[in-house]
């Protein structure tokens, strides 16, 4: 039987601000086919109390803290989550709660299938029944982008940068929003990051990238993204857990006006490659002049 596991995230310390990331079959063992947040969680709720026959999760507190309960059948454990930089992997077949909310958690989840509500084991005694006929580990699936990298990426412009409305699962111990590899975003996720503890003032993004594409949601607070095609800007205020924004390769991107205790969630098509980035705006003016 496989048992849980705490992963140490890559923590890149800056101060305008620090950022951690994760990428898929890589910091964890599976494709990433679906990424939730759970959120407005009001206090003395619990969340959860179920297990995957196939589906395995790694587990995020973006922001405050609360406790996982897990159950293998055999044995309880408690952990608690309150380190932006520290995720916990939950293998199948392990039966699951999250408890202990503080104000204003907010809780990630990266899960290894799409939505099935038939994956789903939702009673005890039906758990502790299926744990005892079969423990074995759970499939694992692979996922292939739909996106055909766009040899002239420099050609897109602000108008190709939209706004995603993401659904919202509304529930009295909490509010779930759900996105799924290449059905709500035109992507498979590949790399998930995100930017926490951000001092006021502070600036980030300033480049741009030639073959990566990334959806951007604030899942704390509140901050404005300023794009910019070489030709014209604008800027996008994202403020709502269930908004995204799509930014696709070619466009220079600028987060900033970051509120207090602002995250900023980012899912990406591509796993972290530097030669994808374009970090001056003079190269970025030439790129999209010329290309590569």
């Amino acid at each position: 039987m496989k048992r849980e596991q705490f992963i140490s995230l890559p923590r890149v310390i800056d101060r305008r601000g620090n950022l951690s990331f994760i990428e898929a079959e890589n910091h964890i063992p599976f494709s990433i086919a679906r990424a939730y947040w759970i959120y407005d969680v009001p206090g003395g709720q619990e969340r959860g109390s179920h297990a995957f026959k196939s589906q395995q999760e790694v587990i995020i507190a973006l922001s405050g803290s609360f406790d996982v309960l897990l159950d293998d059948g055999k044995e309880k454990r408690k952990h608690t989550m309150n380190r932006s930089f520290n995720a916990l992997y939950i293998p199948n077949m392990i039966w699951r709660s999250l408890s202990n909310f503080s104000t204003n958690s907010v809780c990630l989840v990266l899960a290894s299938e799409p939505y099935n509500e038939t994956d789903y084991i939702r009673n005890y005694k039906t758990f502790q029944k299926s744990f005892r006929e079969d423990s074995s580990v759970g499939l694992q699936t692979t996922f292939k982008s739909i996106i055909e990298i766009n040899t002239y990426s420099q050609y897109h412009t602000i108008s190709d940068c939209s706004l995603i409305e993401f659904p919202i699962i509304k529930n009295r111990a909490g509010n779930i929003t759900p996105v799924h590899s290449n059905e709500n975003i035109p992507f498979s996720i590949e790399r998930v990051f995100y930017i926490y503890d951000i001092p006021s003032g502070a600036r980030r993004g300033m480049h741009a990238h030639k073959h990566c594409h990334e959806v951007l949601i604030a899942t704390s607070g509140s901050f404005e993204v300023e794009v910019d095609d070489g030709t014209n800007k604008k800027i996008i205020l994202l403020n709502n857990p269930m908004m995204g924004l799509y930014i696709p390769p070619g466009v220079w991107a600028t987060e900033k006006k970051y509120s207090s205790g602002a995250i900023c969630l980012v899912l990406a098509s591509e796993k972290y490659d530097s030669n994808d980035y374009i970090n001056t705006y003079s190269d970025f003016k030439k790129y999209r002049r010329n290309g590569d």
